[in-house]
Parts: C-alpha cells; sequence; structure tokens
C-alpha cells in the first residue's frame, strides 16, 4: 500500500516561517498519527449516493452477459424450458449479488474486502452440460448437489490455498494479468459479431460497425469528459451505443415484454440437489480452476487499487468464492467466482472502492428479484457490448504489462519463464481444438488458457530461481574470485 501523504497544518507554516510571537505550538506526534489514521484507503471510502449507484450499475453493465451465458447454454442443454431456463438467469444474477456482497463487505475472515466482483464462472459450463446430458431430467439437480459439495471443499481448503500466494512474484503476476485480458478479449469479439455463431447475422458489417463505433465514443468520451463523467464513459458509451442501435435495428425488446414483475428464486425450484461421486470430483476440479484463477485476479487487483493482496486477503476472497459457491445452488444458481472484467473497469476507471461494487451487488440481488428490471439492462445489444469490452479487456491485458515491466526480465531466466507461460496459455485461444483427443476431465484446466499458464508459469519460476539456486558468496568469497572480463572494455 501506499504510503498516506501527511497534510500540512498550520503548525507546519509556523515552523518553516521560524520563531516569532503568537505562533501556534506544534502539535505533538500522536496528534499527527491520529490525523494520518483518520485518512481512508480509496478501497474503503464511500461515495455521494449518485455516483455510487451509477458506478455500481457500470459494474453490472460489464458482467451482466457473462452472468447470464452460462444459464442460457447449460439449461437448453438439460432439457429446461425457456421459462425455466428464463428462471436460472434470473437466480444466477441474485447470488451472484449475494457472492459480490460476500467479497466486498464480508464479515468474520469471509472477503478480500476489495472492489471484486463475483459471478458465475464460464469454467464449469462443459462440465455442467455433460453431467446434464449424462443425468437425464435430474441433470439440473446433480449438478447443483456437486456445485454445493465442491464449494464446501474449496472452503476447507481456502487456508492452505492462499499460501501459494510467495509463488507469484511479478514475474508469474503480470504473465497471468496478461493472460487474462488476453483470454477475455475473444468473448469481447464474439459478442462484437453478435454473440451466437449460428445466427443469421453472425459477423454481420452492421454488428461489427455497431461495435466499433462504441469503441469510438468510448474512447472519445474518456479523452473529452472529466471528472465523475468521465469514470462512467463505459457506462454512458453502452447507453449511446444502445440507443444508436435502436434504428439500426439490433435491439431487442421481446425480453421487455415477456418479463414478469416480480419473480423471486425459490429455494430448491428444480427439486433437492443429488449428489453424484463422478459429477462432485468434476465440479471440484472447476472449483480448483476457480480458485486458481481468483487468487491471480486479486494479486491483479490488489496492485491496481494500490492495496497488495496478501495471504490473509487471498484467504478471505477465496473463502467468499467458495461460500458463495455453495450457497449459490439453495438459491437455484452456478459456481461462482471473480470477473476479470471488471477489474479492467476498475484500471479504467480508477474508481477504487469496494463501497461501489458492493453497491454493484445489490443492484444484482433487485435485477434477480425483479425480472423486469434485469430486462432493461439486457436491451443492451452484444455488438455495443463487445465494442465496450474491447477497452475493458485490453485495460487487464495492459496492466499485466505493466507489472511485466518491474519484473527484471534481464535476469535470470525471468524473460524465459514469460516467453514459455504465455505461449502455453495462448493455445486454448489460438487453437481451440488442440487438447480435442484429451480426457474431457482434463478439459477442464487445459481449456482454460489463463490456467495452464499460470501453472506453468508458477512451476518454472520455481525450477529456475527457487529449486537448486547457489546461494550469494560471501563477502570473502566474492573479493577472492577473479572479476569477470568487462567484454566491451575487452575490444
Amino acid at each position: 500500500m501506499a504510503a498516506t501523504p501527511r497534510f500540512r497544518n498550520d503548525a507546519d507554516a509556523a515552523s518553516d516561517a521560524g520563531p516569532h510571537r503568537g505562533a501556534a505550538p506544534e502539535p505533538d506526534s500522536t496528534d499527527r498519527k491520529d490525523a494520518s489514521a483518520d485518512r481512508k484507503h480509496p478501497v474503503d471510502e464511500t461515495l455521494p449516493p449518485l455516483k455510487m449507484f451509477t458506478s455500481g450499475l457500470q459494474h453490472v453493465a460489464a458482467m451482466y452477459a457473462g452472468v447470464v451465458a452460462p444459464p442460457m447454454i447449460v439449461g437448453p442443454a438439460v432439457g429446461l424450458t425457456a421459462k425455466e431456463t428464463a428462471f436460472l438467469m434470473g437466480a444466477s444474477l441474485f447470488t451472484a449479488g449475494i457472492a459480490t456482497l460476500l467479497q466486498t463487505l464480508g464479515f468474520w475472515r469471509i472477503g478480500a474486502r476489495l472492489p471484486f466482483v463475483n459471478g458465475v464462472s464460464f469454467a464449469g459450463v462443459t462440465p455442467m452440460v455433460a453431467i446434464g446430458k449424462d443425468s437425464g431430467h435430474d441433470g439440473i439437480a446433480v449438478i447443483f448437489g456437486a456445485i454445493i459439495v465442491a464449494g464446501l471443499l474449496g472452503f476447507l481448503l481456502a487456508p492452505y490455498f492462499c499460501k501459494l500466494v510467495r509463488f507469484f512474484p511479478p514475474v508469474v503476476t503480470g504473465t497471468v494479468i496478461t493472460l487474462i485480458g488476453v483470454s477475455l478479449l475473444p468473448v469481447a469479439f464474439t459478442w462484437s459479431q453478435g454473440g451466437n455463431a449460428k445466427a443469421a447475422d453472425y459477423g454481420s458489417t452492421t454488428n461489427i460497425t455497431m461495435a466499433a463505433v462504441t469503441l469510438v465514443i468510448v474512447l472519445a468520451l474518456r479523452k473529452l469528459l472529466r471528472g465523475f463523467l468521465q469514470q462512467i464513459a463505459i457506462l454512458l458509451g453502452l447507453i449511446v451505443g444502445t440507443l444508436i442501435a435502436i434504428p439500426v435495428g439490433i435491439t431487442d425488446f421481446g425480453a421487455i415484454k415477456d418479463a414478469d414483475l416480480i419473480g423471486f428464486p425459490t429455494p430448491f425450484h428444480f427439486g433437492a440437489p443429488q449428489f453424484e461421486i463422478a459429477a462432485i470430483v468434476s465440479m471440484s476440479i472447476v472449483m480448483l480452476v476457480c480458485m486458481t484463477e481468483s487468487t491471480a485476479d486479486m494479486l491483479a487487483l490488489g496492485r491496481i487499487v494500490d492495496r497488495p493482496a496478501d495471504e490473509r486477503t487471498i484467504e478471505g476472497g477465496l473463502r467468499a468464492d467458495t461460500l458463495g459457491s455453495a450457497i449459490s445452488p439453495l438459491f437455484d444458481g452456478f459456481m461462482c467466482s471473480a470477473f476479470a472484467q471488471n477489474i479492467g473497469l476498475v484500471a479504467m476507471t480508477k474508481v477504487r472502492s469496494r463501497f461501489v461494487v458492493a453497491a454493484g451487488g445489490g443492484i444484482l440481488i433487485v435485477l434477480g428479484l425483479v425480472p423486469v428490471a434485469a430486462s432493461v439492462i439486457a436491451l443492451v445489444p452484444l455488438p455495443v457490448l463487445g465494442g465496450a469490452g474491447i477497452v475493458l479487456f485490453g485495460s487487464v491485458a495492459a496492466s499485466g504489462i505493466q507489472t511485466l515491466a518491474t519484473a527484471a526480465l534481464e535476469k535470470g531466466e525471468n524473460a524465459l519463464i514469460v516467453a514459455a507461460a504465455v505461449g502455453v496459455g495462448l493455445i486454448p485461444i489460438a487453437a481451440p481444438e488442440f487438447y480435442h483427443s484429451f480426457p474431457k476431465d482434463l478439459l477442464v484446466v487445459l481449456d482454460s488458457g489463463i490456467s495452464t499458464g499460470c501453472v506453468v508459469a508458477i512451476v518454472l519460476n520455481l525450477a529456475f530461481n527457487h529449486l537448486g539456486k547457489r546461494p550469494d558468496p560471501q563477502p570473502s568469497e566474492r573479493e577472492q574470485s577473479p572479476a569477470p572480463a568487462d567484454p566491451v572494455a575487452a575490444h
């Protein structure tokens, strides 16, 4: 954390001017310490209500599509009707709000207490679809049972898993943060094309043009606006882009027409959870993947907000992740984990208050309880969201590059560590079918470039910078050792 600035007071001015009659006595050091202690870190600051709401709404807009996409995929795959799938989407919004509040506000030793957004993890989509197909009509109940067990196991492992933070120096964190941003960019590209590869207008000139227009609007607003308006440039860009998209004809108002006014996610709406060993093992692997990605995300966010994430912060964050995941199926939601796109939003807007994100969590809960309100957010066309996403996700990658700039790549094999980890991490992005012949259980890890790149970076950092590393010679040994020849002087 950056050192707290010391405020200049009247006593300081008096001492600078030298002794004079009537000078106020200088307060003792205890008073100065108390004044410094009163200044809150930006992460713990509360903002005016309007600014809190609009900034929180901006976070919701950035992550809304990511929350509703998994239930949109899993619902039909396990045989749910359109209405049941819509119910699943509302439940996912509701549980994402609960998980976000656990993460930002926290209690006891639960919660990272950082501006950290939680939502439905994409990592679980493929195994959940596989579980649903194998389990038939009871597929959704088996999925929920497996998530509950995996969440509880992850909660128990959190105090031990967080100790891995010592293996995340800048060469590792910078690599992983860069991979997080780069791995998210294809999502923005897919949104920019329309989101649904089977749709007739997927990749059309209209969709891509709308994404480009939104991108230009966001960049222009960031350049031209100042203060608070500049901070919500993403939200303003989404609003302007949506308004432009209405006459273009790519805004769908059907969601508002079909939405209910009130809709509480009834506990165990799809029946009591069922527990099957194979499904539990599969989702436990997903839980470990999510914990790895969340650890990297917390380290990234800690650097961005100037409050580095230590072991205790990561432990609290992982507990919030896993507890939120264990609670989520009770209200018909899925496994929750960090949303990296919102880290890009924090980096871009410079709004570091965790209470802003907590407001976003509250908005998510309301959206889950009021489907008609959720449908208003759903008005934002995916091409518009994709144009803004390019800036958001690119900001995450830029933060990783900034971290790598402090990683001393000129020393030892650090550059080689980055090269190998980034190369392996890009495989699922550049060649999505690269691991097609591997067992399905391994694909949970291999299809995540963030996870594979993170593992490679950690292993190589251990191999090159820890294992077998010779201790520095003692001063007497250095004096006896001949000085290496200077190649420049030799020529």
